[in-house]
């Protein structure tokens, strides 16, 4: 798994854990719903760390709390 990939299914998993959509996520975090939409299919291939800040403040965590899931425990090398 990538890590692009890692953030989309963690993502995804913390809005399913709350039973909200991804418009829920966007408008709760301040961000359009077109931002994060980007973010989880793949269009935005490199979502910045103060967009990810954004989101965990919408989720109510922190960053630690967010990459301490278990999509980052064994991601791919990045540079090949």
């Amino acid at each position: 798994m990538t890590v692009t990939d890692a953030v989309t299914n963690r993502l995804l998993s913390l809005c399913g854990q709350r039973g909200w959509t991804i418009h829920t996520l966007a408008i709760v975090s301040g961000l359009s719903p077109s931002t994060v939409k980007s973010i989880l299919y793949g269009n935005s291939r490199n979502p910045g760390v103060v967009t990810i800040k954004i989101l965990c403040d919408g989720l109510g965590i922190s960053l630690e709390e967010f990459f301490s899931g278990p999509e980052f425990e064994n991601l791919e090398q990045e540079i090949q």
